[in-house]
């Protein structure tokens, strides 16, 4: 299933790092680089689906999660992250 973008949402360096659960920090350690995970614990997103601030790793692990281009992430906007990793 193709998904369409929906929002556009800008990345931003958060002044005080979220905490990010253990299942989505799991999630991707397979397929991240620790130091991509590092840099990406250290960034947030006014996230449109939840409508408040996320850790960047909750975003990057969220089903309308599309691809994230330039400091940009596109989100399809359709299903917002599990509750169990809102913090």
């Amino acid at each position: 299933m193709s998904l369409e973008t929906k929002y556009v949402v800008k990345i931003y360096q958060s002044p005080k790092p979220h905490k990010v659960p253990k299942i989505v920090s799991a999630e991707l350690k397979g397929g991240a680089s620790p130091k991509l995970i590092s840099k990406m614990k250290k960034e947030a997103v006014d996230c449109p689906v939840v409508k408040a601030e996320v850790n960047f790793m909750v975003c990057f692990a969220c089903p309308s999660f599309i691809r994230r281009v330039s400091g940009e992430v596109h989100c399809a906007g359709v299903t917002p992250p599990p509750k169990e990793w809102l913090l």
